[in-house]
């Protein structure tokens, strides 16, 4: 799953954009509102963190901007502002979540993962999707949630995004797209069919579906 970082400072974006990654998550870092405007309008991201007070306005002011095209990513506002009528203010015009600077990144990582979970109905500790469980922690999957076994970093990103959005057709280049940031280089086409061999050796062959010359499916059932 791919995020979007809005932060101005580098230090801290450089930091957050390590922590998330350690997490299992890709991240796309914008400094400015015209670049994180641009990315949303060409890149799939699951999540936005986004930081109130920037160089080139304010934040909220592009949330809007977004809300009002329809955009339902959800984003976790971040601001060095704490007090309760800011807070309201930043969750009216379209924030999921509120953070306050400075913050401790495991408070920011369990606010995010709670937004993930609620986005796509999934209160528990473990995402399950047809008798699949993921530990999204541990980053462990399971075919019957009792034995487990260790993914790769890169298994585990993409079988996340599969169960996060399943039932849907994600070609080739969409998938590559979720695993890899704008600033790596570009990974080898059969990639993705590497992967997919390997999470069906894992889970079974007919949980990941192939629909020819479109792409992939997770089934939910």
């Amino acid at each position: 799953m791919k995020l979007l970082l809005l932060e101005d400072d580098d230090l801290l974006g450089e930091s957050l954009a390590e922590t998330l990654s350690d997490e299992g998550y890709r991240v796309d870092i914008a400094t400015h509102l015209r670049v994180a405007d641009s990315l949303m309008q060409t890149e799939e991201y699951g999540l936005v963190i986004l930081d109130i007070g920037l160089p080139d306005g304010s934040g909220l002011d592009l949330l809007t901007r977004w809300r009002g095209r329809g955009y339902q990513h959800p984003v976790l506002a971040l601001t060095a502002r704490d007090t309760w009528e800011d807070k309201v203010n930043g969750l009216r015009r379209g924030a999921d979540d509120y953070l306050t600077k400075p913050f401790h990144e495991e408070e920011l990582l369990a606010r995010l993962h709670a937004l993930l979970r609620r986005q796509h109905g999934n209160t528990g500790k473990t995402l399950i999707v047809n008798g699949i469980h993921l530990d999204e922690h541990q980053q462990h999957v399971s075919t019957d949630g009792i034995t487990w076994q260790p993914l790769t970093g890169t298994e585990f990103r993409l079988l996340r995004y599969l169960m996060h959005n399943p039932d849907r057709v994600h070609s080739k280049p969409r998938l590559l797209d979720q695993l890899y940031t704008l600033e790596q280089d570009a990974p080898a086409p059969n990639l993705v069919e590497v992967y997919i061999r390997r999470l069906r050796r894992l889970l079974g062959q007919d949980v990941i579906k192939t629909r020819r010359g479109q792409g992939y499916i997770f089934a939910s059932s």
